[in-house]
């Protein structure tokens, strides 16, 4: 189970809290939110720190400017949804750091809220002082120098080493915000401290982008189910001629020796039994059901056959948690997406019946939950993509690992 410092361990009133939010949302060409899933996870945090009577400094990256200004990436374009949200208006600074935003953090009263400018216009969010991958303690310093307290509330984004992500803590007593408080105990609920058997679902196009995660979750699971393109180097590595079909052919003994670490830790490996071929990759193509023996060298595997689908149900309904991670098919194209709708749509029933945890996030798996009309009934559902795969690969987290650090004093 994950020990970190939550926001409601420290008393923040009157206290200047310097907040990590990800406000790194979609907008059309005029500026305006076309998705405003961020803005809202982020309301929370911001509300309880109001009610505590805290100063709100938030900051945040909005795109990939590189270390310098541009119009497009402003974040003055969220002041007034985030206002509207808030029911109170939300001041703005032109910069993150300097003279003008120390002089607009001086200005703010208790249950103020201050947006700070894109974190990302300073090349030393991203970057060391001689330009490695990385931050510049100094910039963060700068950073670290407008607040009291640090709140890091921005999950998808914990597993980068950056200035505003982590580099501020050094400074700072650190702790999670609300989002990230559910994030990491959603999490430990669905590995750390499960309620077994435990499940796993792991999808997608390739093997080679999934490795480490695959070799971590068989220490941890009772069973692991493979699906998607990924799952054709595996059947080919067991000697299924999988025809045309995705397929990283140099990864066999890769596969082979995950079946056989999984093996001498008891974990089931889940491939499919039957699959759905075609000849065409479109939507609508012609198509047929087959067994993994009766491949035409010109076919490619696009989904997990019905009998696959049934055993997954079988499955799900000898385990009390599931951890979901992409896609068992061709999932936007019809009717390539009938294994990955029935299996997600089967795990939320269950769900909804209080027998499973259904704990999804990464990749391509919000959409193809949402897709087959899953996403509201799983118990919970990660937004976070990178942060969320590097965490089931079992590697630490930087925005997490400065929550779990011992406590240093509070400034004066």
């Amino acid at each position: 189970m994950v020990d970190f410092r939550r926001l409601e361990d420290v008393d923040v009133a009157g206290k200047r809290v310097l907040v990590r939010v990800d406000f790194n949302v979609p907008c059309d060409d005029a500026g305006n939110v076309t998705d405003d899933t961020r803005l809202r996870a982020a309301l929370p945090t911001i509300n309880y720190l109001r009610g505590h009577g805290a100063i709100t400094i938030l900051m945040s990256h909005f795109g990939r400017p590189d270390g310098k200004r541009e119009s497009g990436a402003s974040l003055m374009k969220l002041v007034r949804p985030l206002s509207e949200f808030l029911h109170n208006e939300v001041a703005f600074a032109p910069d993150c750091i300097g003279a003008a935003t120390k002089k607009a953090v001086a200005q703010l009263q208790d249950r103020d809220v201050l947006l700070l400018e894109n974190t990302r216009f300073h090349p030393g969010e991203t970057q060391t002082a001689d330009g490695a991958m990385g931050f510049d303690p100094a910039f963060a310093k700068q950073l670290s120098d407008l607040g009291e307290i640090f709140v890091h509330d921005a999950f998808s984004v914990a597993h980068r080493a950056q200035a505003s992500t982590s580099g501020v803590a050094a400074d700072l007593p650190a702790y999670a915000g609300l989002a990230m408080e559910r994030e990491l105990d959603h999490l430990s609920q669905a590995l750390d401290v499960p309620r077994r058997p435990v499940m796993g679902l792991v999808g997608g196009a390739k093997v080679s982008s999934k490795i480490d995660l695959l070799e971590n979750l068989v220490n941890k699971l009772d069973k692991l189910a493979i699906g998607g393109g990924m799952a054709n180097t595996f059947l080919a590595a067991l000697g299924h001629n999988v025809g045309a079909s995705l397929c990283e052919h140099d990864l066999k003994p890769t596969a082979l020796t995950i079946l056989e670490n999984a093996k001498q830790v008891n974990c089931e490996i889940l491939l499919p039994i039957d699959v759905v071929v075609a000849k065409q990759f479109r939507a609508g193509a012609a198509h047929r059901v087959c067994g993994l023996d009766q491949v035409a060298d010109d076919e490619m595997i696009l989904d997990a056959g019905p009998m696959t689908v049934n055993a997954l149900a079988d499955a799900i309904d000898a385990s009390q948690t599931l951890v979901w991670n992409g896609p068992l098919g061709a999932f936007e194209l019809t009717p390539f997406d009938t294994a990955t709708v029935e299996a997600a749509k089967y795990a939320a029933k269950r769900v909804v019946q209080g027998k499973l945890i259904a704990v999804a996030g990464g990749g391509d798996t919000v959409s193809a939950l949402k897709h087959a009309g899953a996403a509201d009934d799983f118990t919970f559902i990660s937004t976070a993509g990178g942060a969320f795969l590097q965490w089931m690969e079992g590697k630490p987290l930087p925005g997490v690992e400065i929550l779990k650090k011992p406590q240093i004093k509070d400034r004066p």
